[in-house]
């Protein structure tokens, strides 16, 4: 019987929280950071074995931090679902009729998510398998780097052009809807109304994109299947690239994440209940729980922080914790 503590639980947990979110790769610190401690850790959380009771872990930190996405977004998400069912049409000749925002963001979303989706039912347990080896997730956090790195550096001038614009756009409505909004509403109320405002502006733009765009951007999330490769770091470069301002592929990435990641949890549902777990519940619980809190605070503060600042300090963080992991467990 695996003995996991309740303290490797809350890291686990933080681990997976934080870094599923920010662009650094969570698969590739699931791997790396338990063979850098060492000790039971390694027995306890190796991904690459079929039998490994880490695995029933990973179903509750997926369905945890899919859950703690979906609680930032749920406005957003209550918009765009019904975007899809009022799409929908009782005519086999044409079933869809895309007229709003909302139904065009939902489809995007779903085209987007048909590339990863096909690519992990087919390969997940073989990338797993292979890749999910220490030394070869810290190379790839070393190219993970490299293309958050290059994604800015390179970044076209239509997504720079882009991002003037949506900045020019927050300005314009702080000063023009400020003193009407403070009349109606106060404090947590008016920065909802404002937050509320602007996810609507971010949708409108997000949705004048199309179909080809969306599952360009979709499928770079394939390349997260390789652990070290982060899916929102490579979305959000895949974004910028076909034009986005860099807060709107952020914002991209962490709806087309949502499901993706709660896919991931609920059709490995089997491992949560069945022998990989006995004996392992009550920890689980704790490590979801601390996933789900720390996955909404990191899509909080990083919708804000991408508002003005780049992905450069995640490149030179996986570049160097990357280079340093594998020097590490060279000399070892």
């Amino acid at each position: 019987m695996p003995h996991f503590t309740y303290f490797q639980a809350v890291v686990i947990g933080l681990i997976q929280g934080i870094t599923e979110l920010f662009p650094v790769s969570s698969l590739g610190h699931n791997v790396l950071i338990p063979d850098l401690i060492g000790s039971s850790w390694v027995h306890n959380m190796d991904v690459s074995k079929p039998e490994s009771p880490y695995l029933a872990i990973v179903v509750g930190l997926h369905v945890a931090t899919a859950i703690g996405i979906t609680v930032y977004f749920w406005r957003d998400w209550v918009r765009i679902i019904g975007g899809f069912f009022t799409s929908l049409r009782p005519d086999f000749r044409r079933p869809v009729e895309i007229r709003t925002a909302d139904q065009k963001l939902a489809w995007m979303i779903v085209v987007a998510t048909i590339p990863v989706g096909l690519s992990g039912l087919l390969f997940e347990h073989e990338f797993r398998v292979f890749f999910g080896v220490p030394s070869r997730a810290a190379i790839f956090l070393v190219i993970n780097g490299v293309i958050l790195f290059l994604g800015e550096k390179f970044r076209p001038a239509k997504s720079r052009e882009a991002d003037e614009v949506v900045a020019n756009d927050r300005e314009l409505a702080v000063v023009g809807g400020g003193p009407r909004t403070a009349a109606h509403a106060t404090g947590q109320r008016a920065v909802r109304q404002q937050e509320m405002a602007e996810a609507i502006r971010a949708d409108l733009r997000l949705s004048s994109g199309s179909f080809w765009q969306a599952l360009i951007i979709g499928s770079a999330q394939i390349l997260a299947l390789l652990a070290g490769i982060s899916r929102d770091g490579v979305t959000m470069v895949a974004g910028m690239f076909r034009g986005l301002p860099r807060v709107d592929a952020a914002r991209f990435a962490f709806l087309l994440a949502t499901p993706v990641i709660l896919a991931a949890g609920v059709l490995k549902i089997g491992d949560l209940t069945g022998p990989l777990a006995n004996g392992i519940r009550p920890q689980i619980v704790v490590a979801s729980v601390v996933a789900g809190v720390a996955a909404y605070l990191s899509v909080r503060y990083l919708m804000k922080y991408f508002q003005t600042r780049t992905l450069t300090p995640f490149a030179i963080y996986c570049v160097v914790f990357g280079l340093g992991s594998l020097i590490y467990l060279g000399l070892r």
